[in-house]
């Protein structure tokens, strides 16, 4: 049974889901420059965009991690799963993530950036989907 409360175990998990979406949004942000797209300066605009907005997350993300004592570290990886040492408050907890639910959760938060964080009427009362058990 874990001893972090939701909202940290999100904050934590967050802490290498929003990396990995970024390192998507700069691999097709190269791909999307080098491709033969006859006007491809709005999909360029629009990745640097969303990039702009997930690294404004990750920022406030370290910085509460850093308020409350947190800390994650990758501490394996296999072909199957990744594992995580999430240290909160003293606490020391690892976690397997199913890679395959990695990516999933990877492609839900890419399609919260470009599209529903867009179309939301309140940007500063939203927050990127938890790829918990607890949250949408």
């Amino acid at each position: 049974m874990t001893k972090i409360p939701p909202d940290d175990r999100d904050c934590l998990e967050n802490a290498f889901y929003l990396p990995m979406v970024l390192k998507v949004l700069e691999r097709d942000r190269l791909i999307i420059e080098k491709s033969a797209v006859k006007l491809p300066r709005p999909y360029l605009e629009l990745l640097e965009g969303t990039m702009i907005a997930v690294q404004k997350d990750l920022a406030a993300v370290k910085k509460q991690m850093k308020k409350e004592n947190m800390k994650v570290v990758r501490v394996n990886h296999d072909d199957a799963f990744t594992t995580y040492l999430f240290v909160y408050k003293g606490y020391e907890e690892k976690h397997n993530y199913f890679n395959p639910r990695l990516r999933n959760h990877v492609e839900k938060l890419l399609r919260y950036y470009l599209f529903e964080r867009l179309t939301l009427r309140s940007p500063e009362t939203s927050r990127p989907p938890s790829a918990g058990l607890t949250g949408s």
